[in-house]
């Protein structure tokens, strides 16, 4: 049905006809092209030892990132390139690439099943010309796991690599797949089942529209284990990745507008220039993998209690835009939330933006995750914290939780226990007793009850130790008092 799938595969234009619409690219490339070095190791997304490249063209460059092939979609591939780690294999004879060389070097492979995964992050980092100091490449790393190095030798390897030697190719690279980017939008049937990628927003409301029931797709972070980890079946697909205007990010004057196709990665700048707090947030966000694929809003309409965005949202005081045909409604972001498993969306309406404001300057703002692991963790507790305070006293208070409640949710009676009194220490502690009367946490795999409810108050308290000039000190010594 319609054109076929077109991508590049190291230069040379594939086309898929008639594929399965959610046939993820890991599994085309072991099992129909025969590529083995790209690994499945969890299916989800988490472990990185199916990371592979695409090359997608951005306002006349390429930018290369790294991403999960065990969730993503075959249908995604249109009008990229992609990148495996036998894309780096030279000549016959020829020296080993730049980066498998310092891995050798270093000694930065045992059982070798992460290493094609390692690799590829790195060739993406090395091709983006991207920092090689240790901090940043532990960030770049995050998203690949490995049982046997230490990761040690890994980074230096990283730090050996030396600079991309295609860099002078990117050019040619991008008349390449500027010749493949279609300008219809893409349909694929496979036994009933449909993907659609349609290429405007009134196209991908029709879509909507006329199948109330798809499953639309943005990165595919949380669709893609529907299918990997349930294993069920999606009869039709609508992906929104194709539709331009839902990839921008529009300066309102008072606030940004984030589109739903926008992806982590590319929203990071602007979230972190509204409130640097967003910057730690988003860097233990999923590894960068998932960062490069999953989006803002495909957070928030997914409606996950513990997702980490939505609270660092509502304590900004954003507003989501829905959409169904030509008309769009907007509602506070807390809002949208209603049940778990239920949002504020009617049949045929999709999540078209975000609506962040500015936070002001002066303003108490700080955003906390727990989890069990530093980095790419699903949170026990996540917390946004959003306080304004003039001439010693509490003027508002916006207080928002996930892992908390069936919903992120707001913290009603804290707000209140807050507002009108003074910013001190006495006040933050009555405040965060009034926790109790917000959440009824439960136990989980994550986290007790109690655990949920003492480290939501601790929170509270924290946002006032780091907001208040020798705070920490005096706190530190009354609590020392108080325990001797």
């Amino acid at each position: 049905m319609g054109r076929p799938i077109r991508f590049l595969l190291d230069g040379e234009v594939r086309e898929l006809h008639g594929v399965d619409p959610t046939l993820t690219v890991l599994n085309l490339l072991r099992y129909d092209l025969r590529r083995t070095g790209t690994k499945e190791g969890c299916a989800e997304g988490d472990c990185g030892a199916c990371t592979v490249v695409l090359g997608e063209l951005e306002d006349g460059r390429v930018r290369f990132r790294a991403v999960n092939a065990c969730i993503l979609f075959a249908p995604m591939l249109d009008g990229r390139a992609l990148f495996t780690v036998e894309s780096l294999k030279r000549e016959k004879g020829a020296a080993l690439h730049p980066i498998q060389q310092a891995m050798v070097a270093n000694h930065a492979s045992q059982c070798g099943f992460c290493t094609p995964g390692f690799v590829m992050s790195l060739y993406a980092h090395q091709r983006e010309g991207a920092a090689t100091d240790s901090g940043t490449l532990k960030d770049a790393l995050a998203g690949n796991l490995c049982r046997c190095t230490g990761y040690g030798p890994i980074l230096a390897a990283g730090q050996a690599m030396g600079a991309d030697p295609d860099a002078r190719l990117a050019e040619a690279l991008a008349v390449e797949l500027a010749g493949i980017r279609a300008t219809e939008s893409l349909e694929v049937e496979h036994k009933g089942r449909r993907f659609l990628a349609p290429r405007t927003a009134s196209e991908l409301a029709a879509a909507v529209e006329a199948h109330p029931d798809g499953a639309i797709l943005a990165g595919g972070t949380d669709v893609g284990l529907w299918v990997t980890k349930q294993h069920r079946t999606l009869p039709t697909v609508i992906s929104l990745n194709e539709v331009a205007e839902l990839r921008r990010v529009e300066d309102l004057g008072d606030a940004i507008r984030i589109g739903a196709a926008v992806r982590y990665a590319d929203a990071e700048a602007v979230l972190v220039d509204l409130h640097p707090e967003f910057g730690e947030m988003l860097r233990r966000l999923g590894g960068l993998q998932v960062r490069n694929l999953g989006t803002v809003c495909g957070n928030i309409a997914n409606g996950s209690p513990i997702g980490d965005m939505p609270p660092a949202l509502i304590a900004a005081g954003a507003t989501v835009v829905l959409r169904k045909g030509g008309a769009t409604r907007t509602l506070p972001l807390e809002g949208y939330f209603l049940a778990y498993g239920k949002q504020d969306r009617a049949p045929g309406e999709f999540v078209e933006a975000v609506i962040v404001p500015k936070i002001a300057a002066g303003r108490v703002f700080k955003l906390f995750k727990l989890s069990k692991r530093f980095d790419q963790d699903i949170s026990a507790v996540c917390a946004g914290v959003s306080i304004g305070v003039e001439a010693g006293r509490v003027t508002d208070a916006r207080i928002a939780f996930g892992g908390m409640a069936a919903t992120p949710k707001r913290a009603a009676a804290c707000e209140a226990a807050l507002t009108g009194r003074p910013w001190t220490e006495a006040t933050v502690r009555g405040a965060a007793e009034a926790l109790a009367q917000d959440f009824q946490p439960i136990d989980d795999m994550r986290a007790s009850a109690a655990y949920r409810l003492q480290a939501a108050k601790n929170l509270i308290l924290k946002a006032w130790l780091e907001s208040s000039a020798g705070a920490p000190t005096r706190v530190l010594e009354a609590e020392a008092v108080a325990h001797a």
